[in-house]
């Protein structure tokens, strides 16, 4: 089976120092990987090289069974892999969420009518087709989230690319978000410091440490503990 992502031997660096070396890294169909380890690890440097965004310096990076070595060759496939940055405010840039949403389907070849549609479905799945004709900038940070998750969706790549997804996003948006995530039939590369995200979603984990991947281990701990709930008086 050919891997849908397969980097050999990376390094990259950041201010000219080396942040990663000897990155070995397969993501296979419907597997779900997470990355972690400290901030400042290299974990979204790593993400944005995979796509082109940040260049390697050494190594080889294989999309889809071929090798990609410049801009043209990581375009080619770009589409095929949804990258939900961690900031959203760096993903939003049209007027309205629909709009928004829409970009991406019809950058790829859709129809109006196609890239609506697309839109649609991909806000419904999500919870949030209220927001369709919401103003993109007014929304709360959660409902940025789910909406530039949408703007993914849509797209209908192989592979959705997750950093930090679960930041800034409220109990009843993260919800929304898993379920979403725990139905999408693709594979998923996924950073965060949420374990409990992580072990809910992720097959696999592989760890940053001292600028290596290493495999680490997805487990489940019980813990009994009091914690403080506040529940709204009933009417």
């Amino acid at each position: 089976m050919t891997a849908l992502l397969d980097l050999r031997d990376v390094t990259l660096t950041r201010a000219g120092a080396i942040v990663l070396t000897g990155i070995d890294l397969t993501l296979q169909p419907g597997e779900r990987l997470a990355l972690i380890g400290p901030n400042g690890a290299g974990k979204t440097t790593l993400l944005r090289s995979i796509v082109g965004l940040e260049r390697i310096g050494g190594g080889s990076i294989r999309l889809f069974g071929e090798t990609c070595t410049s801009e043209r060759h990581f375009r080619k496939f770009r589409p095929r892999i949804g990258f939900l940055f961690q900031d959203s405010d760096d993903q939003l840039f049209c007027p309205t969420v629909i709009e928004d949403v829409s970009f991406g389907p019809l950058n790829i070849g859709c129809t109006p009518a196609e890239a609506r549609t697309r839109s649609v479905a991909a806000l419904e799945c999500l919870g949030i087709g209220h927001l369709a004709e919401r103003i993109s900038h007014r929304l709360s940070g959660g409902e940025k989230r789910l909406v530039c998750l949408a703007g993914l969706l849509a797209m209908q790549p192989d592979v959705l690319m997750l950093d930090e997804p679960t930041n800034g996003v409220d109990a009843e948006n993260g919800s929304r978000l898993r379920q979403a995530l725990r139905d999408f039939r693709g594979a998923m590369l996924l950073v965060s410091h949420d374990a409990e995200f992580v072990a809910d979603l992720a097959t696999r984990a592989l760890v940053v440490r001292q600028g290596r991947l290493m495999a680490a281990e997805i487990h489940l701990h019980t813990h009994v503990h009091r914690h403080h709930h506040v529940h709204p008086e009933p009417e």
